[in-house]
């Protein structure tokens, strides 16, 4: 049987591998495929692997041997569903494998910007401490999680996981979802988008992105949020529009922006938002942490172990 990874270095870097999938039959693994490569590097294969790879319907049909494709991601757009199905082509996600690891992010862009220790730390390899009249010194004003009110906007397991650690915090929490208020985390309040977004000072997007949500920030919902607003996306870059969130930090309207994702990712023409000296990106690694990558392998081979059992498992193509 012939595996063929489409871009698997994302997910395996320098300290993973594939060998989990050899028992299945014989891995062909590419670090990364060009669109113009992909059909001729699927070709025979019954078994494809993609993270972002396109496998269109064009694609899909062209390949009869195919039986399998396995998205190694929880987001499964990349695929043409109508077209596999009607071939008789299972697909399946990987879903929740990152889940502490985004929740972990968060927090780490939350407290970045409320503590600010990696700024603090380079000041001080210049020496600048020693050179300060006081025993300390401040540039920006530090305050408290604990009493403040953080909104969760789409409660799904990474919002659960990082609402329980804004909990520890002491911080209040509240949703914006279309769940009631009975399914919710115990000490979850859920509230209107206008009343969460006019009364916290975190709101966290931790939702997926439909076209229902596309640009779901924007002057005007940014309108609504207080001036001292910290705004945290690790979901999806098209949640938000970039002009209009770069222009209210840059008019003052919003604290800060803090995002692992951008809307064209990578930003090869760059981004509005990489001007503002109050946005904070990181490169889309809220998920990459090695134990979450290890998951990501791990179900990987699970779910392939199943489909071939004749038990499919994470099928999104039912």
């Amino acid at each position: 049987m012939k595996i063929v990874i489409l871009d698997g270095f994302s997910a395996v870097r320098n300290d993973l591998d594939w060998s989990l999938l050899e028992e299945f039959g014989t891995v062909i693994a590419y670090d990364r495929t060009r669109p113009e490569q992909t059909l001729g590097r699927c070709l025979g294969a019954e078994i494809v692997l993609t993270n972002k790879v396109i496998l269109d319907a064009q694609t899909i049909k062209a390949l009869p041997g195919l039986r399998y494709i396995g998205v190694l991601a929880t987001g499964y757009n990349v695929v043409d569903l109508e077209a596999a199905t009607s071939c008789g082509v299972t697909v399946t996600n990987i879903p929740a494998y990152s889940t502490e690891s985004v929740a972990q992010l968060i927090f780490a862009h939350l407290l970045n910007v409320v503590n600010r220790v990696d700024y603090y730390a380079v000041q001080n390899r210049s020496g600048r401490w020693g050179r300060e009249p006081d025993m300390c010194y401040l540039d920006h004003s530090p305050f408290e999680l604990c009493g403040k009110q953080i909104a969760f906007v789409g409660v799904g397991s990474i919002a659960t996981a990082a609402i329980r650690i804004a909990q520890a915090f002491g911080m209040k929490t509240v949703a914006v979802t279309s769940r009631s208020q009975q399914s919710l985390p115990a000490g979850v309040t859920r509230m209107s988008q206008q009343e969460a977004f006019s009364t916290s000072q975190v709101i966290a997007l931790t939702c997926p992105l439909r076209d229902s949500n596309h640009h779901m920030i924007n002057h005007q919902t940014l309108s609504l949020m207080r001036p001292d607003t910290i705004l945290i996306n690790t979901s999806r870059g098209p949640l938000v529009n970039d002009l209009d969130v770069a222009q209210a930090l840059h008019n003052g309207k919003l604290a800060a922006y803090c995002a692992d994702v951008v809307t064209k990712e990578p930003p090869v023409d760059g981004n509005p938002l990489f001007d503002e000296p109050h946005c904070y990106t990181t490169p889309h690694i809220a998920w990459a942490t090695f134990d979450a990558r290890s998951r990501l392998v791990s179900i990987c081979r699970d779910n392939l172990k199943a489909f071939l059992n004749g038990t499919p498992q994470n099928v999104v193509n039912r």
